[in-house]
């Protein structure tokens, strides 16, 4: 008679899953994309504020041509 082999546990499903996404993402830091990681940094508290100030800028643009749009429908509908 055979013997069932041995069930494998929810820590050794985890413990191959991770090594398989750790296998799948190994290569980023030596791509075509490994440069830009490498000259990634974190802004500085001007440079972030600058970014969103100009990103809230956007967004309230198109808001207000969402809303002036909106309002011109309205008025002609």
């Amino acid at each position: 008679m055979a013997t069932p082999a041995p069930q494998r546990t929810i820590i050794d499903r985890a413990w191959d899953t991770q090594a398989k996404i750790e296998a799948r993402v190994g290569h980023l830091g030596r791509g075509k994309y490994g440069r830009v990681l490498k000259m990634a940094r974190k802004p500085t508290p001007e440079e972030f504020r600058k970014a969103a100030t100009v990103t809230g800028i956007g967004i309230a643009v198109l808001g207000a041509m969402g809303f002036a749009i909106a309002l011109i429908m309205g008025l002609l509908h």
